[in-house]
């Protein structure tokens, strides 16, 4: 283990307020025997020992009035959050009111000011304090860290639907905002505030910088709209930005309601209840995820991921070839689930799809269903939704072939020009990928998702209150989503490695409610 200090000693150089008990107190001893032995709170109080509180307490300036206990708050959030309660209100409140709490943290009773500043504070450490769990985990051998599941789901943003902003209403208001600060700046009267304006000065200037940043992110969606294909390309004043939370995605929530929202993704391990990497975007898909998640995964575990199971929005031939390089097995079907086209027109299929023409490997063609060659024509290079750019192949067969063709009404929709198909430059890893995917092996392999990164989304949302971030910006929102991944951890890394004697008094799935 780590090791955990109860209290940070001297040579921390920060000197901390005694709490209002101690574990002599009349108070808490009362407490401690009303606390049942399998109680949620005594589990992560122990599991907490694996945790370094080295850099929290070095956080501290070690000036001014003695701060409140660094553990001991952290036990509340801890607690709390594995109670679903990730809001610093909720501490405040609950801190006062739960009596589990109370002895938990020996009756310490912070401001509500106090908890805002300790969520900030302990978010850049969350990233360290889960590598910790994780190579303890590899250490302890509860995982090696090399097969995972990663999938990502949208949780809304804690911001409204109905204040979306276009650029001319954005400046208008903005406009509107920076005059009424210049006259408070200059001690005069304000013009009359409409009503979406603040009220007093301090929270006029809160309100504009917010503004200003949601100018700066509409430019940055101006520009990434721009690059669009001119078919899929919105009408200027159609794009627009939430200035509740400005870095915000705006899509479509599982419900179907256009709302800005976070991507949470996370990759779950296979052979263990663990998470082994997560990561929050701010964006409406799951594009370009992968690199990114299997880096996440490598940062936090120092291992490799060798077997990663996703579903089949992830599987395109870019991504197959992104796996290829970093030595990973990619499990998901291909395009099996696509409804990227429910809502469109339906046509007609062709009798005669891509399936029936036989790549010839050898002189490097295709032959079509009549045996005729089709060489090379053309290249095209067709912008993936993550960026990336696939290189397509044009294979086109003469002319007169399909004019005098039997299949010409099933084969070819214009005659005179000839049929014609492209091969991607990864086609040979699609193939590949395929047929692996008909393997009883994989399909073992693919069905275990259900079983780690689906049901951990049901346990985020359903029982740590994932359906809406209670923070708003992406580094907040990172925070909410780590420490939630942290607590879980902690307890799964724990359940694992305790004695014989402390797992004869806890059972496997102890009662997670508070009195």
């Amino acid at each position: 283990m780590i090791g955990c200090t109860r209290r940070p000693r001297k040579g921390h150089g920060v000197v901390f307020a005694s709490p209002p008990w101690t574990e002599f107190s009349v108070e808490w001893l009362k407490l401690d025997a009303q606390v049942p032995a399998d109680h949620l709170a005594r589990e992560v109080i122990e599991a907490m020992k694996n945790l370094d509180l080295s850099p929290l307490y070095a956080s501290y300036l070690g000036v001014g009035s003695l701060p409140i206990r660094a553990d001991l708050m952290l036990r509340i959030v801890l607690i709390e959050i594995r109670l679903g309660r990730s809001r610093p209100s909720q501490w405040f409140r609950d801190g006062r009111e739960n009596m589990v709490l109370q002895w938990a943290a020996f009756g310490i009773r912070p401001s509500r000011t106090c908890w805002y500043d300790f969520a900030d504070r302990i978010a850049p450490l969350l990233d360290a304090w889960n590598a910790t769990i994780l190579r303890h985990a590899q250490q302890q051998g509860i995982t090696r860290a090399e097969r995972g599941s990663l999938d990502g789901s949208f949780v809304a943003a804690n911001a409204s639907r109905h204040r979306l902003l276009n650029e001319k209403t954005l400046q208008q208001r903005l406009t509107e905002l920076n005059e009424a600060c210049q006259a408070d700046e200059g001690n005069r009267p304000p013009p009359q505030a409409p009503t979406w304006m603040a009220k007093n000065p301090d929270t006029r200037q809160s309100q504009r910088r917010r503004y200003l940043h949601a100018a700066d992110r509409l430019a940055e969606l101006h520009a990434v709209n721009e690059r669009q294909d001119p078919k899929r390309r919105r009408k200027r004043e159609k794009v627009v930005v939430s200035v509740s939370d400005p870095a915000a995605a705006l899509g479509r929530d599982k419900f179907n309601v256009f709302r800005p929202l976070y991507n949470l993704q996370v990759v779950r391990d296979l052979d263990s209840p663990l998470y082994l990497g997560y990561q929050v975007f701010a964006q409406p898909t799951d594009a370009g995820t992968v690199r990114p998640m299997w880096q996440r995964v490598g940062a936090l575990t120092g291992a490799t991921l060798k077997t990663l199971v996703v579903d089949a929005g992830y599987v395109t031939a870019c991504t197959l070839a992104l796996c290829s390089q970093l030595g990973t097995t990619l499990y998901g079907p291909w395009q099996e689930n696509d409804y990227s086209k429910a809502g469109q027109k339906e046509k007609k299929p062709r009798a005669l799809g891509k399936e029936h023409f036989v790549w010839d490997s050898n002189r490097k063609m295709y032959r079509c269903p009549e045996g005729h060659p089709m060489r090379p024509i053309g290249k095209q290079k067709r912008r993936q939704a993550d960026n990336q750019i696939n290189l397509f192949h044009v294979y086109g067969c003469a002319a007169e072939h399909c004019r005098a063709c039997p299949r010409q009404s099933n084969c070819c929709s214009n005659p005179n020009r000839g049929r014609s198909v492209k091969r991607s430059e990864h086609e040979d890893l699609v193939d590949a990928h395929r047929a692996r995917m008909a393997t009883a092996e994989a399909k073992a392999i693919y069905r275990m998702r259900k079983k780690t990164v689906e049901l951990a989304f049901a346990d985020l949302k359903e029982h740590r209150s994932l359906r809406q971030f209670s923070a708003r910006g992406l580094a907040r929102t990172q925070r909410q989503a780590g420490s939630a991944v942290l607590v879980h951890n902690m307890l799964a890394v724990h359940r694992a490695t305790r004695t014989p004697q402390s797992a004869a008094t806890m059972p496997e799935t102890p009662e997670e409610t508070t009195t």
